[in-house]
């Protein structure tokens, strides 16, 4: 997800803007959660880097996938604490606590295509990025804040200096040899997840921001500043 730092302006909210805003955060994190159970379903081709941990994690220790999801964002909101991160607030916590059960609910209910071994399994996967960057689009866009994972990657970005691009970069790509070294399934797709996504996310957190500001002024927050990483 290529910015920085997007800032919201709070003031003025009504009941109706809150309603509206944790809204569209809920329903992200819903769709992001969807999205990321069909990835897994479709594993064979690679998952998006910490999903590999999460993944490996699940196949040595057991527990479950939505498990190992909540107990690494709450290790990554450690860390950044520790790093006295900026980046922490109600929406990393909820992002946290909701993306784990939600990911295990849609892959118990047992509704999603399992791997085929054909080319189809390539479009199950571009459809769940598609829809996972949509989610990510979607609860950003009610500014309630950055899971964990974000939070954690802006922290050290803030602390070395340098962009966002670059850090993620690191970050995932260590997220990847941990992931891998326990055994996770990485492939070539594993490195193409943020390429494919990114550009989903950036559309979409565009068209749900100016909804709510368009049909419900002051949903979702002023934008007052994006930097691009």
């Amino acid at each position: 997800m290529p910015f920085k730092i997007i800032s919201y302006s709070l003031r003025g909210d009504t009941i109706q803007n809150w309603i509206i805003r944790y809204t569209f955060f809920l329903l992200g994190v819903m769709l992001i959660a969807f999205g990321t159970a069909i990835t897994i379903k479709m594993k064979h081709l690679g998952l998006a880097p910490w999903d590999v941990i999460s993944v490996a994690l699940y196949q040595k220790l057991g527990l479950s996938i939505g498990t190992w999801t909540v107990l690494m964002g709450i290790f990554l909101i450690i860390l950044t604490l520790i790093m006295r991160g900026k980046h922490i607030n109600i929406g990393t916590f909820l992002n946290t606590l909701l993306l784990g059960p939600m990911l295990d609910f849609f892959l118990w209910i047992d509704i999603l295509p399992n791997a085929a071994f054909s080319w189809t399994d390539y479009l199950w996967l571009c459809a769940a990025i598609a829809i996972m960057g949509t989610g990510g689009g979607l609860y950003v866009s009610g500014g309630i804040g950055a899971g964990p994972r974000d939070g954690f990657m802006l922290t050290i970005s803030d602390h070395t200096h340098h962009s966002v691009s670059k850090t993620r970069i690191i970050v995932e790509s260590l997220a990847v040899g941990i992931g891998y070294i326990l055994g996770g399934p990485v492939f070539i797709v594993t490195f193409l997840y943020t390429f494919i996504q990114s550009p989903i996310f950036q559309l979409s957190l565009k068209v749900f921001t100016r909804f709510q500001q368009g049909r419900y002024p002051g949903a979702g927050g002023k934008i007052i500043g994006v930097e691009n990483s």
